[in-house]
């Protein structure tokens, strides 16, 4: 059981010296695969951005854009794809690689499932997308918070949406309680906790198709491999795939940040401790991160390999957002956090040790993660003049 902290321990920046000699299993191969069969699949964009460079004095500053991936605004129907892939090939009793139209007429013969799950927008989303897509159901929890705009896109994927009156925690007691009173239901979280974890974990290896495309794309403009890499993280199941991506190389691979709002930096807070704790969270518009207590799958990941974390205010994700907008790149609060993560660590008192705890240095390439388009979070704020 996690302790649960009302505000946040002070400071609002943690780095791990040796998280760069931690090492682990890399992902499956055939998750990038079974991506890359799906209709409508492309990379993403790696969009490098050489005035941030210049204002963050390092060489070169590349953007990962997840504002469309496979037909949505964010990157969950990465993780999402691939777990609804695993579960109905498993309860099918079919192979682990068949085909996706056998997989549906398969389900179909059988009766649909309902896929059911909690989401602070884009997870729910993109498991409601797939549900319709294989003919299945979907009941999608939603916390407070949420914008009725994305709750409106969850719906109109065909979903079953029920609005609930707590927060993101609360939404997933919420939807594993309803799994375990509804026939031929399973949950598809992208969290976890002690007895829920294989999901959870099948959700973290489809997002190193992500990773393995910033590897190609990076390649191809002989960036090389990055120096820093910028997550933004709630529940930290992202910050997961980064760490097994990067921490599965030969050790002095890149610097890992994370990066979540002040109101809800659950893992931020854990990691001062080097204990999971859970957090009450706040409001903020940065919705997709607004979550207390860190993945239990995720906790020793980000524990052993990630080199920082840092907390952010919504001034400083609506700043970011607006400048990378600016700069052609449509990002929401969650996906703009990750630059105003890296401008917190990289300027302003005590800026200094923190390049010195990141190894960044004038020539190093960083690669900070959109995880979402404006089309995903409705929130809008603008930044003090």
């Amino acid at each position: 059981m996690t302790e649960t902290l009302t505000s946040l321990p002070a400071p609002a920046w943690f780095a791990h010296p040796g998280a760069r000699t931690w090492t682990c299993p890399p992902a499956p191969s055939e998750v990038h695969g079974f991506h890359t069969s799906l209709p409508g699949y492309a990379p993403t964009p790696l969009t490098e951005l050489p005035s941030l460079a210049a204002e963050l004095k390092v060489g070169r500053v590349f953007v990962k854009d997840e504002s469309c991936r496979l037909g949505l605004p964010a990157f969950k129907a990465l993780g999402a794809s691939w777990a609804v892939h695993r579960t109905l090939a498993e309860r099918a009793g079919l192979a682990e690689r068949s085909g996706l139209a056998d997989r549906a007429g398969s389900q179909e013969a059988g009766g649909p499932v309902t896929l059911v799950t909690a989401t602070d927008g884009n997870h729910g989303r993109a498991v409601a997308r797939m549900a319709r897509l294989l003919g299945q159901r979907a009941h999608v929890f939603v916390p407070e918070g949420v914008h009725p705009a994305a709750t409106a896109a969850i719906a109109a994927e065909e979903a079953r949406v029920t609005e609930v009156a707590g927060n993101y925690d609360e939404a997933v007691r919420q939807a594993a309680d309803a799994v375990a009173a509804t026939p031929a239901a399973v949950l598809i979280q992208d969290t976890a906790w002690p007895g829920y974890e294989r999901i959870p974990g099948w959700i973290v290896e489809g997002y190193a198709t992500l990773f393995a495309e910033i590897d190609t794309q990076l390649a191809a403009v002989d960036a090389g491999l990055p120096d820093l890499v910028a997550v933004p993280v709630g529940v930290g199941s992202l910050a997961q795939a980064a760490v097994t991506h990067y921490r599965s190389r030969p050790a002095g691979a890149a610097a890992l940040l994370s990066v979540e709002p002040d109101s809800a930096a659950g893992v931020l807070a854990s990691l001062t401790r080097q204990a999971p704790v859970t957090v009450t969270t706040g409001v903020t518009t940065m919705t997709g991160l607004n979550c207390g207590t860190p993945s239990t799958l995720a906790w020793p990941y980000l524990r052993d390999g990630l080199d920082a974390a840092i907390a952010v205010t919504d001034a400083d994700s609506a700043r970011a957002a607006d400048d990378l907008a600016a700069l052609g790149v449509p990002s929401g609060p969650c996906g703009a956090a990750s630059l105003a993560g890296v401008r917190a660590a990289l300027t302003g008192d005590g800026a200094a040790a923190r390049r010195t705890a990141l190894a960044l240095g004038p020539a190093s390439t960083l690669v900070l993660l959109s995880t979402e388009g404006t089309a995903a979070n409705p929130h809008q704020m603008a930044h003090p003049a």
